[in-house]
This record gives structure tokens, sequence and C-alpha cells, in this order.
């Protein structure tokens, strides 16, 4: 099959459905124009992305052809000057197609589009340039940025093609090409990762931030660069506050003009937030595209969700008690509750989505609308959730969805009348298929499985944990993966702005840029040791310090 007027329709309409991409780039966030190469290497990598899954859609010429670049201002990139019988973009595309074979001299290009009419017009070409007006496009034509963007367009699309099974001329290198970087083998030491780190580091916030906007408008003096600048500075230092950061903001900045702490709150609690939420995730979705394109990463797997409280509230929380809803534990105490969708095993633990958790809001909705954010990014196998989601409305609805989980499960008198049993047996694993009411006589069907702590405390029934899985017992190690959330939530909480703020918003800003902040050293983690080792191992080599240290260096501090 191949490209028609319905086909490619059907892709951009596709797009348009995806809650967290706006495209194209230029016109979602006012860090990119119609001049923005990077915003340009966006744009290909979100149509790439997705054009291939369409059924038509199996050939990587035609995909070049069909590259939507009216829009896109070429001139800002042209060295030439006046009229020419060569248009820039029919020249973007041909040399996307060279690329994409990996021919080294224009005269294998020429030759190609001389055996394929069909294909020339399909390009733009009323006659076919010879090999030397190829030449002097390529070497004197172009810049070196715009080079740059056509190798960087034909290896996502070449990437894109290959994942979606579709045949493409030449295997695709799966290593990242940085500004500055050099080839050749590298030792494995400090300052080498360090450097590594560094050129990444700049690679991930062009990429990352520019999904975040705070929709100013024209013509404000201090540049929205500056926000996310500052923001990222307070999660420099642990519990440094937006009055006080801004102020050394203001010093150890680069920058002519920063905001000032308070005008740096009121933009933060403007934002609603679903907005938030909607940046957040189009962040985390770059951020995915990018390590998506390495061999050490699969967009499969285990996500765990789960809940954390920010620090106890110790104020007056009268009218704010939808939002200061308490702790986890049956306590006095009052507090923040943020919930987090996140990969975990064998992947870079990426948190995919977080919202905040208001008084009244159910577990069942919760894991929902992570569950749809999250299945837009990335293929779930499995879930694994903490006891507070024990409902079996939960797992009935995760198992219609054609999903595995792992949950514990509260003993009651019957778990716990069988706990005894077992240890008056001393038998340290038990499976038993229960069945849980959902009402109106249905029912959920599950699996519990008992099984002995080898190192608890107590000496009674209560060394035994039940667990609820659809997957059979074999899966119940996989839940010793959880453990990355609750270390993930120290670093998390390590990165975030301090505030007496009540405001709702504002608190949960913080947290969420952290989860991002979060998110970005573990991927430029990853990114480190597939270029330097080839291949990914769960624990760091990047620490979170060097990672934030490079961001501030990258935001223009110091």
């Amino acid at each position: 099959m191949s490209l028609t007027l319905a086909s490619r329709r059907d892709v951009f309409r596709q797009i348009a459905q995806r809650s967290y991409v706006t495209w194209p780039a230029y016109d979602s966030t006012p860090l990119y124009d119609r001049t923005s190469l990077a915003g340009l290497e966006s744009d290909v990598r979100i149509v790439a992305e997705t054009w291939f899954d369409h059924e038509s859609h199996d050939s990587v010429k035609e995909s070049v052809c069909a590259l939507p670049l009216a829009y896109f201002r070429f001139n800002a990139h042209d060295r030439y000057e006046g009229s020419t019988r060569y248009q820039v973009d029919t020249l973007f595309r041909v040399f996307v197609l060279k690329e994409l074979h990996g021919w080294k001299h224009e005269t294998a290009l020429v030759d190609h589009l001389r055996n394929r009419p069909e294909l020339c017009e399909q390009l733009g070409f009323e006659t076919i340039p010879d090999q030397s007006t190829l030449w002097r496009s390529w070497h004197q034509r172009f810049t070196a940025d715009l080079q740059e963007t056509v190798e960087t367009a034909a290896r996502t699309i070449l990437i894109k093609a290959q994942n979606a099974g579709v045949e493409i001329p030449r295997e695709p290198a799966r290593k990242l090409r940085y500004h500055g970087s050099e080839s050749g083998e590298s030792e494995l030491d400090d300052q080498t990762t360090l450097e590594q780190a560094e050129k990444i580091t700049d690679h991930v916030s062009r990429i990352v931030f520019p999904a975040l906007s705070l929709d100013r408008g024209e013509g404000c003096e201090i540049h929205e660069n500056a926000y996310w600048d500052l923001q990222a500075y307070l999660g420099l230092r642990e519990r440094l506050a937006a009055n006080e950061g801004a102020r050394s903001f203001t010093y150890e900045s680069t920058r002519e003009r920063t905001p000032l702490g308070h005008a740096h709150r009121e933009q933060v609690r403007d934002l609603p937030i679903e907005q938030i939420r909607a940046m957040y995730r189009q962040a985390i979705n770059r951020l995915l595209n990018e390590i998506a394109e390495t061999e050490e990463f699969f967009r499969a797997g285990i996500v765990a969700i789960d809940i954390t409280e920010a620090d106890p509230f110790t104020g007056d929380r009268t009218g704010y008690e939808d939002e200061i809803i308490g702790t986890k534990e049956k306590t006095d105490e009052y507090a923040y509750q943020w919930a987090t969708v996140q990969l975990v095993g064998n992947a870079v633990p990426i948190v995919l989505d977080a919202r905040p958790v208001r008084k009244g809001e159910s577990r069942l909705e919760i894991v929902k609308d992570f569950l749809d954010s999250a299945e837009e990014m990335v293929h779930v196998d499995n879930v694994l959730m903490d006891w507070e989601f024990d409902s079996q409305h939960v797992l009935e609805m995760l198992s219609q969805r054609g999903l595995s989980y792992v949950v514990p499960k509260r003993m009651q008198t019957s778990e716990k009348a069988q706990a005894k049993r077992l240890l008056q047996r001393d038998q340290d694993r038990y499976e038993t298929d229960r069945k849980l009411h959902l009402g109106k006589n249905e029912w959920h069907e599950t699996t519990l499985v008992y099984r002995r702590n080898e190192d608890s405390e107590h000496d009674d029934h209560r060394q035994y944990s039940v667990f609820m899985t659809n997957c059979g017992s074999g899966h119940l190690t996989e839940y010793g993966y959880r453990w990355e959330i609750e270390s993930g939530y120290r670093s998390i909480k390590r990165f975030m702005a301090a505030t007496t703020s009540k405001d709702f918003r504002l608190r949960f800003f913080y947290f969420a840029f952290a989860c991002l902040l979060y998110s970005i050293w573990r991927a430029v983690d990853l990114l480190v040791q597939v270029e330097l080792t080839d291949e990914y191992e769960h624990s760091p080599i990047v620490t979170a310090d060097n990672t934030l240290t490079l961001l501030k260096k990258e935001t223009g501090i110091g």
C-alpha cells in the first residue's frame, strides 16, 4: 500500500488528538519560532513516530515527500540571496533522501533520481539538478546547522520506520550525536563521564524545556526561559524558596533581567492544574522520544502507580480541607498528596505523569487517568500498586484493559486465619483463587498469593504478606521493583523548591517540575552510559547533583 490523501489526513488527525503533543512546535511555545531548527527536528520526530504506524505507509521515501515543511522559514538558514532555481525546502527533502541511503557523494543521488521520475515529481523537481549543483547547495548554500538537521531528520525517520517494521535502506546509528561531540572510544573515568554528561544535558534540556509555556503574551521584558532557569536553580539547593533563590539567581545568572521571587510565584500560580499536567506530559514525551532512539530503551514494560505526601502541614488549613487532606497512614497529621505513574523494572525510571490528590477522588479515577496518559506514551504490560489501591473495581478495570497487576491486599479476618494455618504448617508460600464482589451479582476473579517474609520482625501470622494478581505468582518478584518509586520520591523531594504558600497550583507545579528534573537526570544517565559503554546498568553513573549542576550551567547561571 502507498501514501494517499486519506492516509495522510489520518496521521495528522491522530497527532492532533494526542493530548501531550502540540504540532507544529513553533505554535506550542514561545521558545520556538518558524526559523527554529530544533523545532523542525521536533516536528519531524512527532510526524515520523505516527506516520509509520499507518498500514498504508511502508516507504521511507514517501515519508520524505510528505514531510510538512510549508510553515518553516528556511531563508534564515539559506546562504544564497536572491532568486534561485531550486527552493531550499525541496533541496532539504532530497538531502534527507541522500542521508537515508547513506550516500557519500551526490552522484549516487542523481542516478537514483534519474531512474525515478515519479519520485522527482513528488519531491517537486521539474528538472533534476546535476551533481555540481547539489554539491554547491550542500556545501555552500546550507548552513552547518541546517546540514545537521538534515542528518538528524534522516536518522529519526530510519529509527521510527525500523521500530514500526518498515523496510529501510540502511541501519541507523543508535548512538545520539551532540554538538561538539567527538568520535572514538572513550575510557570510562569521572572526567569523561562528566564531559559526556555536559553535552547530553545541554542536548536534553534543548529538547525538553520548550514544552513548557507561561502564556504571557508578547512584549515581555524578561524572557520566558529565565523563569524555567530560576525554577531549575531553586532545585539546585535543598529547601530554597523563591524569594531567596531569586535574589541569589540575580547575581549568579548571566542574564541581564531575571524575575523577582513574587513575580515568579504569580506566573506559576496562574497555571491551571491541567495545563501543568499537559506541559509535563509533552516534556516527558519529548524525553522518551529522545531516549527511545537507543537500543537500550524499550517502550514496553512495567509501570508503578503510587501516592506520596509532602511534609506534614502544621498551619491552619481552614478553607483548604479538600487539598490538605491528611496522610496515607491513619494519623492526626495533614499533608498535601501527589500521585505519580512511573516506569520501573529494567526500564529507565521516568515519571510519566503526575497529578494532585484531592479529597473525595477515588483510587479508580486516579488509576484510569494515569493509564490513559501512560498508554499514549509507552506500551504497558504490568501495573504495580501499593495496598491503598486494594480495590476490586480498580483490579477489574485493569483486567478489562488486558493488563496484568500485582497489588498487596489488606489482611482481613479470613486472610489472617489462613496466614495462621500456614505458620502452623511452616509453609512459606500459598496460592488460592478468590472472587471479589463488584456488586449486582458481578465478581472479579483474582489470585491471592501468601508469601512469608524471610526478614520479618514478627513471630506470628504477620510474617506473611498477601498479594492479589491476575498473572500468576511468577510475577510476584516484579513487585520488588516498587522500591524504585520510594527512592525516586526521595530524589524528587530533594529537587523541590521550598514554600509556605497554601496555593494548590503552586505546590503542584513545584512537585511536577521536580519530577521533570528527576526524569531528566535518569534520561541523561542512560544516554551517558550508552555513549560510553554501549550498555545500560540500572545503577546511575551520573549523579543527580552532577545533572543539576550541568543544568545550572546550561541555563545561563554562573
